[in-house]
């Protein structure tokens, strides 16, 4: 999962759990709110009655009158004046129930205690609390919306910021890791950052890739001397060797001798040879502007093999649309690709086996090529291995997979073909080889 997308998923996650928790609480919340603002109207409605006493005197309410009480047409609000005898200290807010017109009503009421004329007076102003709770379902509604509102915008804003944030990491990831192909020897420019992390990662990746630049060039320089120069010495001691063999003077034993240091002497030239042409694969030094007929290279490579089949007896089927063309590629090259999979077929098969070799279009629409035999097998430790220069087996001390697989290999990347490889021991192998679907029609 993308760093982004991580912290898109916390960051909506964290506001998710404020809005629920907002949402719990939003009750008590605004029951506390509307409380704390009755209160305050009571507190100002009591500084108004007591300011009008203190003007006017308390008979502008009682009129004559030993007490005073009015109340709405509703009766949602009251105003009551009693004469207590006892001078005590009353200021207190509370609920409170009062019986008015024979209604038992609930209501919040302010007590306050005060002397008037020599005389102790009892003032309680009463609303309703039903009148209070009427405005707390609308007051939760919109308190609602303006959090979500909130939330919302609060996520825009993280999400933009993240993707400003983020944008240098996601420039390096695309121009120093996705589909970058080695040698990375181009595009190599920095990522511009005012963020110091971002800045060191973007210098190290480069760095790394110079040095394995580096490295593989010295690789290739080397291998390409070393297989160059050891051409000539060869040749030189396998005409050497063809002299002496040709002398009469050679005893039989001799001859044998000579026979078997010839082989040797053989196989060592083959493997400097395909060193040699590894090494001019990866320095691209062969042209890819051929046009290739599948079917008909298919064809050339299996007549050039037939005797091979025949000596074990195998069936060989290909399934290859005749019109299915390559474009812009070597030719003698993906034959050598192609013959080191048949030869190995071949070689690694069981007498009266059989080869398949059949082509199709994959699900994204491009051409893919397998070659599967019955042969052998290849134990799955092995699998990562196979086309590794000189790597053998430990199912056969005997078999080795030598240069013929990374050759292979090396012919794939240059055409950017991927190559799959399944195999099950006692069952056979198989290739899967995924053509660029620019290079396939």
């Amino acid at each position: 999962m993308k760093l982004s997308v991580k912290l898109t998923l916390f960051i909506t996650g964290s506001k998710l759990v404020i809005v629920l928790i907002f949402i719990t609480a939003l009750p008590f919340l605004v029951k506390e709110i509307a409380s704390q603002y009755t209160n305050y109207t009571l507190k100002q409605q009591k500084s108004k009655v007591i300011s009008i006493v203190n003007k006017k005197g308390l008979d502008y309410y009682l009129q004559g009158d030993d007490n005073y009480g009015s109340y709405t047409l509703l009766k949602e609000e009251f105003i009551a004046f009693v004469p207590v005898k006892e001078k005590v200290n009353i200021d207190t807010i509370k609920d409170a129930r009062r019986i008015i017109e024979g209604d038992t009503l609930n209501y919040r009421i302010l007590s306050h205690t005060f002397r008037n004329n020599s005389k102790n007076y009892l003032l309680e102003i009463g609303k309703t609390t039903n009148s209070i709770e009427r405005y707390n379902k609308p007051l939760q509604r919109f308190a609602l919306w303006v959090l979500v509102g909130l939330v919302a915008l609060s996520i825009l804003i993280d999400l933009t910021f993240i993707r400003v944030l983020l944008r240098p990491l996601t420039m390096i990831i695309k121009s120093k890791l996705i589909n970058r192909k080695f040698p990375f020897k181009k595009g190599q420019k920095r990522v511009p950052t005012s963020t110091s992390d971002f800045r060191y990662l973007d210098e190290s990746l480069m760095m790394l890739m110079r040095q394995i630049d580096e490295a593989f060039d010295k690789e290739r320089e080397f291998t390409s001397n070393a297989s160059h120069e050891l051409m000539t010495p060869i040749s030189i001691l396998q005409n050497k060797l063809e002299n002496l063999l040709n002398d009469e003077q050679t005893s039989e034993a001799s001859a044998l001798a000579v026979v078997e240091t010839m082989k040797t002497v053989d196989r060592l030239k083959n493997i400097t040879r395909s060193l040699l042409l590894i090494s001019r694969i990866e320095n691209e030094q062969f042209i890819r502007n051929d046009k290739v007929v599948l079917r008909t290279l298919f064809d050339d490579i299996i007549e050039e093999i037939r005797h091979r089949l025949e000596e074990k007896d195998l069936n060989i089927l290909v399934e290859i649309d005749p019109g299915v063309e390559l474009h812009d590629v070597n030719k003698d090259l993906l034959s050598q690709l192609f013959f080191n999979l048949i030869h190995n077929a071949i070689k690694f098969n069981r007498d009266k086996g059989t080869i398949f070799i059949k082509g199709f279009y994959g699900e994204q629409g491009r051409y893919e090529l397998t070659i599967r035999d019955t042969g052998i097998g290849i134990p799955a430790e092995d699998l990562p291995f196979i086309f590794d220069r000189f790597r053998k087996t430990n199912l056969h001390s005997h078999v080795g997979y030598g240069l013929g697989l990374a050759i292979v290999k090396s012919i794939a990347l240059y055409h950017q073909i991927h190559i799959n490889v399944e195999s099950r021991v006692g069952e056979g192998t198989a290739f899967r080889l995924i053509f660029d679907d620019r290079k396939s029609g």
